[in-house]
Parts: C-alpha cells; sequence; structure tokens
C-alpha cells in the first residue's frame, strides 16, 4: 500500500485547512457536519448517515473543550453549536452534568464528557496536530426527548441508535 496522498485529495485537505481556519479567525469556531448529506471528499462513496453528528473546531484553542452534537440535522446543529460556541466565545463554561438552557438555543442541554473523542474529533484533532490517543477534549450536548428527558434517564423516549449515550458511537460507518 502507498503512502502518497492523491493529489485531488490532498487539495482537498489544504483547502478544508484554509477553510477551518478561516472561520476560527472571522467567528471563533468551526462547524464540522459528519453525515448530514453527500460527502464532499473526492473519492468518497459513503452513504449519508442515519446518526448524523457536527462538532466545533477551534474552542480547545481557547481552554475549553470542544463540543459535539448528535440525530440533529444540519440546522438544528448549526444552531445548537453556534449557540453553545457563543456563550464560551464570551466567557462562559460548559461543564459536565450541569444542566442549561443555552441563549439562542430552545432546547436545554445536558452536557456530558466523551470518553472517546479521538474517534470522533478527526478535524479537531487535525487543527491542532494532536494524535487520537491526545485528542482535543469533547463534550456531547446532549438534548431532552419530548417529555424532557435525557438519553441518562432510563424513561427517555427518544431513539437511542439517533442519540446514544456519550462513549457509544464514533465517527465510523
Amino acid at each position: 500500500m502507498s503512502d502518497i496522498i492523491p493529489p485531488a485529495l490532498a487539495a482537498h485537505f489544504d483547502q478544508e485547512d484554509a477553510r477551518i481556519s478561516d472561520q476560527i479567525r472571522r467567528y471563533g469556531v468551526s462547524i464540522q457536519m459528519v453525515g448530514g448529506g453527500q460527502c464532499s471528499v473526492p473519492g468518497c462513496c459513503s452513504p449519508a448517515s442515519e446518526r448524523p453528528f457536527a462538532y466545533t473546531i477551534g474552542l480547545f484553542g481557547i481552554g475549553h473543550p470542544e463540543l459535539a452534537v448528535v440525530g440533529l440535522d444540519t440546522p438544528s446543529s448549526s444552531r445548537a453549536l453556534n449557540a453553545a460556541a457563543n456563550l464560551v466565545l464570551d466567557g462562559g463554561r460548559i461543564m459536565p452534568g450541569v444542566e442549561m438552557k443555552v441563549p439562542g438555543w430552545a432546547a436545554r442541554i445536558l452536557p456530558a464528557e466523551v470518553p472517546n473523542p479521538g474517534e470522533i474529533a478527526y478535524n479537531a484533532n487535525g487543527h491542532y496536530w494532536r494524535p487520537a490517543e491526545y485528542s482535543v477534549p469533547l463534550l456531547q450536548l446532549m438534548y431532552p426527548d419530548r417529555r424532557g428527558r435525557f438519553p441518562t434517564d432510563p424513561s427517555y423516549s427518544g431513539s437511542r441508535r439517533r442519540q446514544p449515550l456519550p462513549g457509544e458511537w464514533d465517527a465510523r460507518c
């Protein structure tokens, strides 16, 4: 097997790195969407995932864990992560296990530490030049079902497949 990256793929990675850096400079974070639509990587044949997720890139640079949401569509993921990131960029902290309301997003959240961030936050680790075993920390922002219960509650009525608990999912198909 060759270690040479095809030119089209190398160009894509360079453009992606530049886009992420530009968004962090302009907005404080970049939002990485995974599985919510068609793959933009040259040669990618991955189908759209039934469990899309998204995470921030940029909060680690100011001493805060990156943030992730699972099972939301692209607009909802963007709203949730941008609202939570703005809270952090304005000096707030999001702490694991502390249920909270984030200004700018309708749902309450219950942040939880993700035990396997190196298997999820590939682009965040790439941006900060960190190997998976020394991954940036990641908090999953869990949101409630229609009755206001989070996935940690035994009577949670939402889909555990769509919004699994931290450690029960990763970026692999």
